[in-house]
């Protein structure tokens, strides 16, 4: 679709505006690495650290990792409001601190466990092993660490729940529309990098130092951030190092705005809640999320186990094809960059060129429907497909994460990205939840279907689903939001 003949045109092709953005963009990566860090150090300590101290089951770590995402889809509907209540410095800070106090919170429940038990507070990690190993009611060691666990993951939970919402703020503020995809998917590639970097060094830190210590220093980085964030940023207007060059490319679209016809200017009143569901653009956001966040949590979850059921695999093994996996999840910045193309060469307003762009997207995913009936040839068709479909996933993240700046005035993009937020994590509880359900029924049962037994036929399932969600979310998105159509009464 060309631009509108009411549209102001600005010329930013000269390349002086200056850079310091994609320094603030440099911060929300990293953020957005340590997140996922910090939120992973108990899916790789429990099992060959924690569970034999404490003498946990499956079970037991199953109620802690179900809590946590609880936890977390609850907090993102409030982490949203908080952060637009502070606005993106004070919570971005209060957010990591929050979830980097929690991560190391974890370390001293041993202690913990020991104070309540026998009474001995003033005991090293150390003393702690030794005391907890004297009771002899493995039972109650069991509950009062579960419980400590918990509500270590609840204060992480809490925290982290403010990170995406914050970044995409941020985003907001230091990106005009038509590259706050790429950016977006930049920032976002944290998620991959992280889950790269941490079962490379975080069971290794255990190892040596002990599992203590792996959330203290993981957790520390957090703090570390804080400290870059407090010096380095600031509103783009009141920002020294943005000159006034890059500030004009950065408010391009606000400029072009205020010359059009009717047009409002954005407010700095509050905006509650029961305003922020009235509109369809909050409706559509939060079922697309809905639809496919369950998905990335799917594959980030299950593709071990998968590896392990189907292939025979364990740890180890499964470790090369995993990393192989998540590197070509890398290949979804390319995916930020797509809407921008549309926008500068197309001539494409900023939310048609991200729809285009999510659409091309949403076809990649169906490549898991043959994922099962390929995977007896090597199953590293099954790794390579699952890959795609995570580069896939996360292209379509940063789009529709952005799709919110292009509707919403900047004071309220943190809390529809804590409602759509919401909306993903209870998508998220649906299908690994399900998946489980589903995968115990099909073992236990030899269920067949489609040619595929047992639980080979649960995984195609699911895998079948997993493929549609993303063409089912973007049908409804568009439908209920067909054009550009940005929100002035707020």
């Amino acid at each position: 679709m060309n631009q509108p003949p009411d549209t102001v045109v600005i010329d930013h092709t000269k390349k002086s505006t200056g850079s310091y953005r994609w320094s603030i963009c440099a911060l929300l990566f990293f953020a957005t690495t340590i997140n996922y860090l910090d939120r992973q150090v108990l899916s790789l300590t429990w099992s060959d650290f924690i569970a034999p101290e404490f003498h946990w089951t499956n079970n037991d770590y199953g109620n802690i990792t179900a809590l946590f995402s609880i936890f977390y889809a609850v907090s993102l509907l409030f982490a949203g409001r908080f952060v637009d209540w502070l606005d993106t410095k004070k919570g971005f800070l209060w957010a990591i601190g929050i979830w980097s106090f929690g991560a190391c919170l974890h370390a001293f429940c041993g202690i913990a466990t020991a104070g309540i038990i026998t009474g001995n507070w003033f005991v090293g990690f150390e003393g702690a092993k030794d005391a907890i190993d004297l009771v002899q009611d493995t039972g109650l060691v069991i509950n009062v660490s579960v419980t400590l666990f918990i509500f270590a993951r609840f204060v992480l939970a809490v925290g982290e729940a403010g990170n995406f919402p914050a970044a995409i703020k941020t985003t907001a503020e230091y990106f005009p529309k038509k590259d706050r995809a790429f950016s977006t998917s930049i920032f976002n590639a944290g998620a991959t990098v992280g889950a790269l970097a941490a079962p490379i060094s975080i069971p290794f830190i255990a190892k040596s130092f002990g599992w203590e210590m792996a959330f203290i220093i993981i957790g520390a980085l957090g703090f570390v951030w804080m400290g870059f964030w407090i010096f380095m940023y600031d509103k783009p207007e009141r920002h020294p190092k943005v000159s006034a060059a890059e500030l004009e490319y950065i408010q391009q679209d606000d400029i072009a705005d205020s010359k059009l016809v009717g047009y409002v200017p954005e407010t700095t009143d509050k905006v509650s809640f029961v305003d922020c569901f009235k509109y369809k653009q909050t409706w559509a956001f939060a079922f697309g999320k809905f639809m496919t966040d369950g998905v990335w949590w799917f594959f980030l979850f299950w593709t071990p186990a998968y590896l392990s059921s189907v292939y025979g695999m364990d740890s180890t093994q499964a470790a090369l094809p995993l990393f192989v996996l998540y590197m070509i999840t890398l290949l979804s910045i390319v995916g930020g960059w797509l809407p921008t193309y549309f926008v500068e060469k197309k001539g494409m307003n900023p939310y048609e060129g991200r729809m285009r762009a999510m659409l091309i997207f949403a076809f990649f995913p169906l490549l898991a429907l043959i994922a099962q009936p390929l995977g007896y040839i090597s199953y590293w068709i099954p790794v390579v497909i699952i890959g795609i479909a995570g580069a896939a996933h996360q292209s379509w993240s940063a789009n529709i994460f952005t799709t919110v700046g292009d509707m919403f005035p900047k004071k309220a993009i943190a809390t529809i990205t804590g409602i759509g937020g919401l909306a993903g994590g209870v998508g998220s509880t649906i299908i690994n939840k399900g998946s489980g359900l589903l995968f115990d029924h099909a073992k236990e049962t030899n269920m067949s279907f489609m040619g595929f037994h047992g639980i080979e036929a649960g995984y195609f399932i699911i895998f079948s689903i997993c493929a549609v969600c993303y063409l089912t979310g973007w049908l409804v998105m568009k439908t209920l939001v067909p054009k550009y159509s940005p929100i002035t009464g707020l």
